[in-house]
């Protein structure tokens, strides 16, 4: 018995819709009309009540139980394990029914557990009495582990299906299709296999399935193949399907197939969209079909299509590779006329075209006609780009036309001109940036003079070295390792001792302290310059300071002393570089071969030879130069022979 009592001012005509329908009788009503009294069916006279089906006969899910299994699931769901919860069990054990397939289905679907919960709810229910999963909780459960990618757990559910006489559907064998799309071929070729042995046939999605699994697996062929078998039994793909396929065939080069299925798509009445003539265009471009790309421009046009960026950007591509420069200024002006903002590859295109064919003093058109587009950051992207493809003058000249359309100037901008003039020779034009560079709002930064203090060196302008050096230190920024590493070893190659010592004496006052590099920088400068004990010196004071003398700092000592005809100090130093556990190169042993050699120490030279072969290390020309004359100034005999396209070097001495 049921009792109901209802809220004040509600009418008895007002009645509330439940997710489950219960069957009863009213037994009795009260005075006041507010108060009911209902004999509801019990649980078992409803179960063998006739429930109510669908149109194919299948029974319709109880919606509470869906629910209270979904919350169930939910509520796992949330927590740190994937274990089911321990009052679920309790839960069926209090039906007094079993739930049916379709219920333990939309359950899974409302609750979406992880694969492992729902895996672990998929067993539970099949050992509920009287319960056996069929094609719907199987379809279900399959299409759980597909989306987590559990491949083998799919074929394992299948292979369960077969074992306990479920029928598939073709939904079943859409969803195989899609999870192993990105397999081998025999995955699908298997796929199939299972549609005929349940008597299946595929229908236009099964083969829009089989296409694009083709296509993700990067079969074309096969992609094409299912394509045809689609298309004999009268299905056609979708817009997107046919973008899909026309991109792959275009990718593989299989231009005919492509045109083939364009023409199909048409005839199937499936207008093509933007993309569609953009695939088409890229491939006929990439081709050198003009007459091709330009009537499918022309059509995209005519059919409405309103070409964006990445449509533009392909047909400028196409012109550009066919060299076809004044249709590509004239496209970009109708582009930029119809309101299409460019972009950096817009830009990149139209640069190649005009460095090709030696026309980029077209370019200023082509800045003039995006002029209310170009701010800072493309133009610093076609200053980098023109420096980088070696166009010196005219990256200068659009970097001037940065400077009038934005005065703040771009950093990055600025430091690509800079290296540029620089890598040129201009040091005049370098110098004149650098002081223009505070104007227009940039900072200076060391990276900015050192580029300058390099340039300048290579140049050997001793005099605006030391200028900038004394602007350096006026007004910022200050001079940092690099800088003094530069300047050191600049004025060491010009055989300025006393003024690279006093680089290095100024190092030490700073902030930045002497490396390693400093120090070989110092030590190549005084040693060959013929201060031998000072270079000397300085390797000691290295060494005490902590910093480990490199391959380079051991290979300079040992050259100059092997120069000075101190073989023995130069030996010395190469056994203590080995015993430091720093391992000489070629360039180190070809040193002390020569010195050696030169101070008649034959034997001395073919001992270091054989050391030099256990290493490991392959002789160069110096290295056979020097065996040469190894043998034709000594007693001994040394076999040399030259080198071997098959066997490489084969120098050794005979003993």
């Amino acid at each position: 018995m049921l009792k109901l009592r209802l809220p004040a001012g509600a009418a008895r005509s007002h009645s509330r819709s439940f997710a489950t329908k219960y069957t009863g009788r009213v037994v009795h009503e009260g005075d006041s009309g507010r108060t009911l009294s209902v004999a509801v069916d019990p649980p078992a006279a409803a179960a063998t009540a006739a429930a109510p089906r669908d149109v194919r006969g299948y029974a319709y899910p109880r919606k509470d139980l869906v629910c209270r299994l979904a919350h169930l699931l939910r509520r796992r769901t949330s927590s740190s394990t994937d274990s089911l919860p321990p009052d679920l069990l309790d839960y069926f054990q209090s039906l007094a029914v079993t739930p049916t397939p379709l219920e333990v289905s939309e359950a899974l679907r409302a609750a979406c557990p992880t694969p492992a919960t729902a895996l672990a709810f998929f067993r539970l229910v099949a050992s509920l009495p009287g319960f056996r999963h069929d094609v719907s909780s199987y379809n279900r459960m399959i299409n759980i582990l597909g989306r987590s990618g559990d491949a083998a757990g799919v074929a394992s559910l299948v292979g369960e299906m077969k074992t306990e006489g479920v029928r598939g559907t073709i939904s079943t064998i859409n969803m195989l299709i899609g999870i192993y799309g990105a397999s081998p071929p025999a995955e699908l070729d298997r796929c199939l296999g299972l549609a005929a042995r349940w008597g299946l046939v595929l229908n236009c999605y099964s083969y829009k399935c089989l296409v694009q699994a083709w296509l993700r697996s990067g079969d074309a062929d096969g992609a094409y193949g299912a394509y045809q078998k689609m298309r004999s039994r009268g299905f056609k793909l979708d817009v997107v399907g046919y973008n899909m396929l026309l991109d792959a065939l275009a990718k593989h080069d299989q231009v005919d197939k492509a045109y083939k299925v364009f023409q199909d798509m048409k005839q199937k009445h499936c207008e093509p969209d933007e993309y569609t003539y953009t695939i088409l265009i890229r491939m006929a471009g990439k081709k050198g079909r003009v007459d091709e790309f330009l009537s499918f421009f022309d059509e995209m046009i005519s059919k409405g299509c309103t070409p964006n960026l990445i449509a533009y950007n392909t047909m400028l591509q196409a012109l550009a590779i066919n060299h076809m420069v004044e249709r590509t200024i004239f496209l970009f002006s109708k582009m930029v006329e119809k309101g299409c903002r460019p972009n950096e590859f817009t830009y990149k295109v139209i640069l190649q075209v005009l460095v090709a064919t030696g026309q980029l003093d077209r370019l200023s058109k082509v800045v003039e006609i995006s002029k209310n587009h170009m701010n800072k950051g493309i133009y610093a992207y076609m200053v980098r780009t023109l420096s980088r493809l070696g166009h010196a003058s005219e990256a200068h000249k659009l970097f001037c036309n940065m400077w009038s359309h934005d005065q703040k100037g771009d950093h990055t901008a600025c430091l690509s001109m800079l290296e540029n003039l620089c890598n040129a020779g201009k040091t005049e034009e370098a110098l004149d940036l650098l002081t223009k560079i505070e104007e227009y709002g940039l900072n200076f930064d060391s990276v900015m003079y050192n580029l300058v203090f390099s340039a300048l060196g290579k140049a050997r302008q001793v005099s605006s070295i030391l200028a900038l050096y004394e602007k350096m230190k006026k007004d910022g920024p200050p001079p940092d390792v690099f800088t003094y590493n530069i300047l050191i070893s600049t004025f060491g190659r010009m055989r300025h001792v006393k003024e690279a010592l006093r680089f290095f004496e100024e190092m030490e006052k700073s902030d930045s302290k002497p490396d390693v590099v400093t120090y070989n920088s110092l030590i190549n400068c005084l040693g060959k310059n013929g201060e031998l004990d000072e270079a000397h010196m300085r390797f000691k004071e290295m060494q005490e300071k902590g910093l480990a003398p490199d391959v380079f700092t051991y290979s300079t000592l040992i050259e100059c002393f092997g120069k000075s005809n101190c073989v023995e100090m130069a030996s010395k130093l190469f056994d203590e570089m080995i015993a430091e556990g720093c391992y000489p190169n070629i360039v180190t042993y070809n040193i002390l071969l020569d010195c050696l050699e030169k101070c008649g120490k034959t034997s001395e030279a073919v001992k270091l030879y054989e050391r030099l072969k256990q290493q490991g290390l392959t002789p160069d020309n110096i290295t056979y130069s020097v065996l040469e004359r190894l043998q034709s100034g000594s007693r001994r005999v040394v076999r040399v022979q030259k080198p071997s396209r098959i066997t490489g070097w084969v120098v050794s001495a005979l003993r």
